[in-house]
């Protein structure tokens, strides 16, 4: 007997939106569950201009703010980052906010630009 798309396994694992079961029983933040929001703000931080944005903001000075994302980590486990769109870019962007000098150096618009570049050059090479 064939398995109906209701009871597929892959859909049984996810909601329609693609989030982990688990999530849907979770409380709502502005119709979002924590690991949405969570996943959201892991991809942005990919994107070097928001990263120097949160240094400029001094986020990144802020220790509650960098035990986030040291927290945040939890991404690199394969069951996690499978929801990642670009993991690559988000994960190296994540590894290098764990270092106090990279936290401190990305308020540098040099830094910024050649992290960029780099990020730009890694896609075109990825397609």
């Amino acid at each position: 007997m064939a398995d109906s798309a209701a009871t597929h396994p892959i859909w049984a694992a996810l909601s329609s939106t693609g989030t982990p079961i688990a999530a849907q029983h979770e409380q709502l933040y502005g119709g979002f569950t924590r690991f949405e929001l969570e996943l959201e703000f892991v991809q942005a931080l990919a994107n070097p201009y928001y990263m120097n944005h949160l240094a400029s903001q001094k986020l990144l000075q802020d220790q509650s703010f960098v035990e986030y994302l040291r927290y945040l980590l939890y991404f690199t486990q394969p069951q996690y980052t499978r929801y990642l769109i670009y993991p690559g870019p988000t994960l190296k962007a994540l590894e290098l906010l764990q270092q106090e000098n990279f936290r401190r150096d990305i308020l540098s618009p040099d830094t910024v630009a050649r992290l960029a570049e780099q990020t730009l050059l890694a896609s075109i090479k990825a397609r």
